[in-house]
């Protein structure tokens, strides 16, 4: 292979600058002994480096900020990885059409930040807000706290631009509200995980910015308890707009790290939100009493977005908390909303029938958990008990009726499960899909559609 860095602009050449884009953030990532690393700084850089790529038939791996969690963006032996960062201008905020046209560079919290100047509102808002960008989202069809009023990245891409193997460019869907010409060849890109092209350019759709959220933060002493509020508040007049969902594995940990608030011994927790204009008081004062009448033991009511944020404060330290206690393999499950109880009963019994810790927490409104499976990836014996015990959670999600990737896509980590999710047929119709825009299985392989297992040591 001819040196890329003499061949492409924009070629990392210091092995330690090029050590920092070789792993995303998925547990048991390593960097291979070979690869190289393009940061294309516009549209031109990706053309060339797909056409090189084309030529050579080498891999290529698209990356945002590196935030994955399923191994999606860490880098090939033998690849390119093509990171679009610097791809990053906010071209357009069109407040008639309420789009914006965005680089996939584009940090997700500052494109929100941007539009709520205008008054306008980008709703999806990934955990990693401030740090991932818009490809990434697009690449993973991204959720977040707020998915059980607004939706996933998928319900605001109202086109692409992508770069194809080969290096031809390709304009999807539209900017217009309506649209109705062709196939959805947007909707095929989004949480295609890089298997297709490479995104250049991202149109969004945006809402009205809403009011300021309000909380209220429920404790409960029994899981049963905290089942039926999630259920009632589900059907409640006026549809929170996030519902968080913590279990008492959850909460101790979070508690160690800081206090925050949350009582000794609680079993579960919900934090609930409204932001509907001129109701949020009214509607958050609903759901205390909804949670009250079925069992909450405490109740705290924000009075204003202030006091809001400090009653989320443990939720968003959650990723911390679960850091503080150490390694773990953090899932992403989702099963309809009347499940969600027995996903955390099965989990509590998963962990307790392999000696392990799994916390069960996640996004209560739609069904969605993210649950930590604690293990010593130092032995061998805990960590095949962690692989074991996922592969049990996955059975349980897919027996009540859920899937095994809500919201962080499938990489290569959940890649040996597609299979036994969506069937043979569904399988061999999406590799031949891949294959027509991607013939000669550069895009990213390995990722998605492999039987490959997963590291177990």
């Amino acid at each position: 292979m001819t040196d890329i860095a003499v061949a492409l602009p924009h070629a990392v050449t210091d092995p330690a600058v090029k050590a920092t884009y070789g792993v995303d953030q998925t547990i048991g990532s390593t960097a291979p002994t070979t690869y190289e690393v393009v940061r294309a700084t516009c549209v031109a850089d990706v053309v060339e480096v797909m056409r090189y790529a084309a030529a050579h038939d080498v891999p290529i791996v698209p990356q945002g900020a590196r935030t994955c969690l399923t191994g999606a963006a860490s880098a090939i032996e033998g690849g390119i990885v093509l990171n679009t960062e610097k791809l990053s201008t906010i071209e357009q905020i069109d407040e008639i059409e309420s789009i914006a046209v965005v680089g996939p560079g584009t940090v997700t919290g500052d494109l929100r930040r941007a539009v709520a100047e205008k008054g306008l509102f980008y709703p999806p808002d990934p955990g990693s807000v401030d740090s991932c960008t818009l490809g990434g989202n697009v690449a993973m069809n991204a959720g977040g706290l707020c998915c059980v009023k607004y939706g996933v990245t998928a319900d605001y891409i109202r086109g692409l631009e992508v770069v194809l193997p080969g290096g031809e460019i390709l304009s999807t869907g539209r900017r217009t509200a309506k649209g109705v010409t062709g196939f959805d060849l947007t909707g095929l890109f989004v949480g295609s995980e890089g298997t297709l092209g490479v995104v250049t350019k991202v149109i969004t759709k945006l809402l009205p910015k809403p009011e300021s959220a309000l909380t209220a933060l429920a404790t409960f002493d029994s899981l049963d308890a905290a089942s039926q509020a999630i259920v009632a508040l589900r059907l409640a007049s006026s549809r929170p707009s996030l519902m968080e969902f913590l279990d008492g594995p959850s909460i101790a940990a979070i508690q160690a790290l800081g206090d925050f608030g949350f009582p000794a011994d609680c079993a579960a927790a919900l934090l609930v939100q409204s932001d509907r204009t001129g109701y949020a008081a009214a509607d958050v004062a609903q759901y205390a009493r909804i949670m009250e009448s079925v069992g909450a033991t405490e109740i705290a009511i924000a009075d204003d977005e202030q006091e809001s944020e400090m009653l989320l404060a443990g939720r968003r330290s959650l990723n911390a908390a679960h850091e503080n206690v150490g390694p773990h393999l953090l899932e992403d499950m989702c099963v309809p909303v009347k499940a969600l109880p027995e996903l955390v009963r099965r989990g509590q019994a998963i962990g307790a029938a392999h000696g392990l810790t799994i916390m069960m927490a996640g996004h209560a409104g739609d069904g969605n958990l993210h649950p930590a499976i604690f293990f010593d990836p130092r032995d061998p014996a805990q960590t095949a008990a962690a692989w074991a015990a996922f592969d049990e959670l996955v059975d349980a999600a897919l027996g009540l009726g859920g899937t095994l990737a809500g919201e962080h896509g499938v990489g290569s980590l959940k890649a040996p499960w597609l299979r036994r999710e969506i069937g043979d047929l569904s399988y061999g119709l999406q590799r031949q899909l891949k294959a027509v825009f991607d013939p000669t299985g550069i895009m990213n392989p390995g990722r998605v559609f492999t039987e490959r297992q997963p590291l177990t040591s």
